[in-house]
Parts: C-alpha cells; structure tokens; sequence
C-alpha cells in the first residue's frame, strides 16, 4: 500500500477549514494525509526545498518551484475585496513614504508582490526601504514607532482599528481597478512526479473537503479554532467567508487569468522569474457541477 500523501497548509481560519475534512479522514475512499502546519512563509521553503506532495504557497512563490510542482485549480486563496492592506500610524499620501521603512511579511509573499506593483506606479521615483518582520508583529511595530508602515493579510483587515492604525492603500483594491480580476493570494500545488492520475486525485480530495466543510460548517469549528491561537470567534468566521469561496472550489478562467496577470506583470517589473504559459496550466481533473454542493 502506498504512504498517505504529505500535506501543508497554514494555520490560517480559511486553511484548516478547507482542508479539515480530509487531513481528518471524514473523505470516504480517500486516505488521510500526513499533515504539517505551518506559516506560509515556512510551506514557500519546504516547496523550494521539494520535500512534500501537497502544499499551500503563496503566489508569489510559485515561479520558483513549478520545475517540482504543478498548479492545482483548487484549494488556494483569491477573491475581491480580500487584499493586503498598507497601514500607517496617521493618515499621509502615499508620497510620504519616500525614505521610510516598511514591514513585510516575507519578501516571497504575495502582499509584497502587490505592493511592489503598487509601488512601480505610485511611488516610481521614492526610495522605500523595508525590512522582514513575523506576521503578528508588523501591526505593533508601526503602532510603536518601529517602523513607518507595514502590510499586513487576512484577519488583520478586521483588527487594525484595534491598534490605532491609518489604512493608507488597500493594494487588492489597487489590483482590481487595474485589471478588473480578482486578487491572487495563496496556491495549492502538487508535486508534478506524483504522476496525472496522482496529481487528479489530490485536487478530487482538495474539491470535496472543500465541499464537505461548505455542506459541514459546525464539523471544522473546533479544528478551526484550535489553529487560529487567539483569534476571535467572530474574527474567524469573517476570515473564512473572505477567503473561502467559489475560486476555492475551482479556479476558472477568471482566477487562472489572475494568476497570470499578476506572474507575467510581476516578470516585467523583475519581482519574479519569467513563467512560461503552460506552466501555469491548472492539473487535476474537473469534478461533475461546481459552486456549493453537497459531498
């Protein structure tokens, strides 16, 4: 018999959500994985490294790794109105950022991604500098003086006001006004020697604990919260209703066009390596009807 697939994703409310089903064994037929927890920032090093079936990336990362790994159409996060936002500690313009320092999650983010962008066209000419600090320490550090602006993801769209912090830029915002797509955030990738028929059958069990979760609400909650360490109750529920949605069932050409968009504008901006087309190709087979369906 074959080992269960190794599988990664974050802590993150809309992560342990989808994935609960199946890393918990309610997927009849289908093997649990053996499942590792972990910042995006430590799931984009064990990709690079190659060292496990299935993960949770950030699009940012995802030019380095397509030699090992495919793209699945499912699983990952994008949507509208879910972006990184740009915090300060008072309201400014954007200009006022030209010699100041701001915090970044990690340089292989996709809210870095974004905000370069964001960069290259309103502040072209600015000198920002910034530095790497853990996620649950940014909005602090701007509060505290320690540095002059910060971007921050996912539950901290509803948490900044706690901190006292000024919204300078909503970089998803920024994106979908450029290009009318939705926001790109985090992927979900299988290791392209798992073989078609392998790689099919991670995305059919990614697919139905996607389901499973939408048609089982209450079975995820304890799974839930015992991962998102002191978030609140209310907090996570937003979170997943943000980031959890149709895309996450199936990308579809306007989620595959995002994804394109932001690598192919990120290449010719020199953030990231040049992605050929087809490398971009979603693997796994489509499942029979889509959008919110029961198991």
């Amino acid at each position: 018999m074959a080992p269960p697939p190794t599988l990664a994703y974050s802590p993150c409310p809309n992560d342990t959500f989808v994935f609960h089903a199946w890393a918990t064994g309610l997927l009849p037929g289908t093997p649990a994985p053996e499942v590792t927890i972990a910042d995006i920032d430590a799931t984009n090093t064990l990709a690079a490294r190659g060292e496990l079936d299935v993960l949770k990336i950030s699009y940012a990362a995802l030019p380095y790794v397509l030699d090992r790994y495919a793209l699945l159409p499912c699983g990952g996060a994008l949507g509208h109105s879910c972006g990184p936002l740009l915090l300060t500690r008072g309201p400014c313009e954007p200009a006022a950022l030209d010699g100041r320092v701001v915090a970044i999650p990690t340089e292989r983010s996709t809210a870095y991604l974004l905000f370069r962008l964001w960069a290259r066209q309103t502040l072209p000419d600015s000198d920002v500098r910034t530095v790497v600090l853990p996620f649950h320490r940014i909005m602090p550090a701007i509060r505290d003086g320690e540095v002059d602006a910060g971007l921050v993801i996912h539950e901290a769209r509803f948490t900044f006001h706690k901190y006292g912090l000024h919204r300078l830029a909503d970089l998803g915002e920024a994106w979908e006004a450029r290009t009318g797509l939705p926001i790109p955030l985090g992927a979900i990738v299988a290791r392209r020697d798992l073989g078609p028929d392998g790689i099919a059958r991670v995305a059919d069990a990614v697919r139905a604990s996607v389901r499973h979760a939408w048609a089982h609400p209450e079975a995820s909650r304890d799974y839930v919260r015992a991962h998102a360490q002191e978030m609140a109750r209310d907090v996570q529920e937003q979170h997943i209703r943000l980031y959890v949605n149709d895309y996450t069932h199936d990308l579809g050409p306007d989620g595959h066009a995002a994804v394109r968009t932001l690598l192919e504008r990120a290449a010719r901006a020199g953030a990231v390596p040049p992605v050929p087309a087809e490398a971009l190709e979603p693997a796994g087979r489509l499942l029979p009807g889509g959008g919110h369906i029961g198991v």
